[in-house]
């Protein structure tokens, strides 16, 4: 078990002490009014770390505080980990970002699109061109999610038993295939959605590697880097530092919910948002991207991948809320570009706080997030365990933030 540490004041690393204690302060009052449990926050400049704070409870019933070894459930934050692992194959030669997805999962050859109708009446029509795994990495492919309520498709997948991505007692390969039955939303690459597409690029990279899933992430990702806290599931040494998963309540408040099974290998392997992290491990993976693909002498992509990656994909340089879906145009969503499973700014004046153009990065739905900001070779993580309704805490973080940098 390795522990993040603060290893520069912040003045040296051109960071401004009372804009951070006011970060503290913030996040500090939302521990403090029952609206977070506790919450971990870093901000490194350079790799090296100047400000890491830790603040409240990872278990509030048990009393016990939120540490810098504390483990977190980091859902979504798992999809950038996949996009590296189909770009190690990429590079390898064993796949090819415009290879159809059809040639490693035959269950999607001939996609169909949705026209009309609902339940069995459905009518669809022959997709314009197939899935490729760049349309994948993109969410581009015209997959959706079953908890929108916003388009019939979404309805077919609920009643698919999918509306939470997985149906109970279903392995990934199982449930990948019922995603393939499913009509598309659009036509691939002609529409942003973000969806169930990271957990068949997962499926991707099992059937091309020969490897489940978890084997093949600790094997060319996790150890090489390091990342000894991270995985699908939790040992039972590492077990009392996994902190407890809250809901947002309707009066603001927050309650304990279910999390992912963590305590044992799941049967399901989720590329989409299956893995616990540290703040020690995860600042590893973000400087595995802010370096351009390679951490102490250990190179997993080159850096014309890595940019590739971590710059906007969206055709003729298109943004989310311009791409995007109905359910995706939101105010903020007009400065976003995407590139592989992490969102980039390209547009700072059009985006909700705060930012430079060309940061990346991506949230959980607990309430993680991270950005990567080459511009001030920044990379800041927040990491806590709230499923919200209305909280929003990615706006304040991204100005708080932004306040602290004086060069």
């Amino acid at each position: 078990m390795a522990q993040l540490r603060q290893d520069v004041e912040p003045a040296r690393a051109g960071l401004d002490a009372g804009a951070l204690d006011r970060l503290d302060r913030h996040f500090a009052e939302h521990v403090d009014a029952g609206r977070l449990p506790g919450y971990l926050v870093s901000v490194a400049r350079g790799g090296r770390v100047a400000h890491l704070t830790t603040y409240g409870l990872r278990d509030v019933a048990a009393g016990l505080p939120v540490e810098p070894d504390t483990l977190w459930r980091i859902y979504s934050m798992t999809k950038p980990v996949t996009a590296v692992a189909v770009l190690l194959l990429a590079e390898e030669g064993r796949l090819s970002l415009d290879d159809p997805l059809e040639r490693h999962l035959p269950a999607f050859a001939g996609p169909r699109v949705y026209v009309e109708g609902s339940g069995a009446d459905v009518r669809t029509r022959p997709a314009a061109g197939p899935i490729l795994i760049r349309h994948l990495l993109t969410h581009t492919a015209g997959l959706t999610f079953g908890f929108y309520h916003r388009h019939p498709v979404d309805a077919l997948y609920r009643e698919a038993g999918l509306e939470y991505s997985v149906p109970p007692g279903k392995d990934l390969a199982e449930t990948v295939e019922l995603y393939a039955r499913m009509p598309l939303q659009a036509d691939p690459g002609t529409q942003w959605n973000y969806s169930v597409a990271s957990n068949v690029l997962g499926r991707v990279v099992e059937v091309v590697s020969g490897q489940p899933l978890d084997t093949f992430f600790a094997e060319r990702i996790l150890r090489p880097l390091g990342m000894t806290d991270t995985g699908f599931h939790i040992s039972p040494e590492q077990a009392p530092r996994l902190a407890e998963l809250y809901g947002e309540t309707d009066e603001g408040g927050i309650e304990p919910v279910p999390g992912l099974p963590v305590h044992g290998r799941p049967r399901f392997l989720s590329g989409s948002g299956g893995l616990v992290s540290s703040a020690h491990d995860f600042h590893r993976f973000m400087e595995l991207l802010r370096r351009g693909g390679e951490l102490d002498g250990v190179r997993l992509l080159a850096p014309r991948t890595l940019a590739l990656m971590t710059s906007n994909q969206l055709p003729g340089g298109a943004t989310i809320g311009s791409f995007g879906a109905p359910v995706h145009r939101e105010p903020g969503n007009d400065g976003l570009g995407f590139g592989f499973n992490v969102s980039v700014v390209t547009d700072p004046a059009r985006t909700l706080a705060p930012s430079h153009a060309g940061t990346y990065g991506w949230t959980g739905v607990a309430t993680t997030a991270f950005w990567v900001d080459p511009a001030h070779d920044l990379t800041v993580q927040f990491m806590t365990q709230v499923r919200p309704k209305k909280l929003k805490v990615f706006p304040e973080l991204r100005r708080l933030v932004h306040e602290a940098v004086t060069d």
